[in-house]
């Protein structure tokens, strides 16, 4: 005979979340610990902080300690505050929060903090539920909703650095375009971005010039691209510059890159500043006036055969 599995309501087990809840936890976190895979031992209950009290201050597997706040009810943000206060202020190396319907929104927050934390601070979401079978006692379920993992912390790692690159380009592009507007009108009024580019249009539909920085290396490019439904346009004002190459690279002083695919719609011609890149902090003066200088040729070169389109 097999029985069949009910859920029951934790006001039914536990008619007060502090005076019942808390206080049954305490003494069994052996159960919480088996569900979520981390080891815990009690160390307080309602401990202090400031005119707040966590409702559990306990110890994980390698000593660190762990607060845990309890909510038999719908997550809300009052909770998640003091998870946060309690964590900062205990100086604690996990926060654990239990309840009985986490939203949505709270599961992407504390999955967020996996991802931002330090390596060694973790996050756990816990929904509780309970349930009997037939005329047995209610037993308590825990169910670990969001939890931490390498991979949060790895994303974590990416998402720090590309803010790092972010701020560096944003500087970067400061500091080029202030050399920039004392030698060419170009990119005169244009802000600078946190992107690996920035762009000026070039007074014919479709183009613009281009200063670009990656790592390595920084570029200026000539775009060309009138829209995805006129592609056979834009390949042929490209094919009618490329008719030019000979005089334009004569002009401009050395080979450039040009640079047409199949099935993309946007055409280039490039020329590459090989003295460095972003990484490559101690030569950014000497990178830029490169760029200033290859843009500053690029467009002098293109003029004339611009000028017919």
């Amino acid at each position: 005979m097999v029985g069949r599995l009910e859920r029951v309501a934790l006001r039914e087990i536990w008619e007060k979340e502090d005076r019942d809840f808390t206080t049954w936890l305490e003494k069994n976190l052996d159960i919480l610990s088996e569900h979520i895979g981390f080891e815990l031992s009690p160390l307080e209950r309602e401990k202090s902080v400031g005119t707040f009290s966590a409702d559990i201050f306990a110890e994980g597997p390698d000593g660190a300690t762990v607060v845990i706040e309890n909510q038999l009810e719908t997550t809300d943000h009052d909770h998640l505050g003091k998870l946060v206060t309690y964590l900062s202020n205990l100086e604690a190396k996990a926060a654990i929060w239990i309840a009985s319907a986490p939203r949505p929104e709270h599961v992407t927050a504390v999955n967020w903090f996996n991802e931002i934390s330090p390596r060694d601070t973790s996050f756990f979401l816990v929904k509780v539920e309970a349930y009997r079978i037939g005329d047995s006692e209610p037993a308590p379920l825990f169910t670990a909703v969001s939890s931490p993992s390498q991979e949060a912390k790895q994303r974590g790692v990416e998402k720090e650095k590309l803010a790092e690159r972010h701020l560096k380009r944003l500087d970067f592009w400061e500091q080029l375009l202030e050399k920039a507007r004392s030698r060419t009108p170009l990119h005169a009024n244009i802000s600078p971005s946190k992107d690996s580019w920035v762009v000026a249009g070039a007074g014919k539909a479709g183009m613009s010039w281009g200063y670009c920085i990656r790592m390595n290396e920084g570029s200026v490019v000539l775009f060309i691209d009138l829209g995805p439904d006129r592609k056979d346009e834009t390949d042929a004002i490209y094919e009618n510059i490329l008719g030019d190459r000979e005089t334009i690279e004569a002009q401009f002083g050395e080979p450039l890159i040009w640079d047409q695919v199949e099935g993309r719609r946007v055409c280039k011609i490039t020329s590459i500043c090989s003295i460095g890149g972003l990484r490559d902090t101690d030569s950014w003066d000497q990178i830029q006036e490169d760029m200033i200088d290859r843009m500053i040729r690029l467009e002098r070169a293109l003029k004339h055969s611009l000028s017919g389109i």
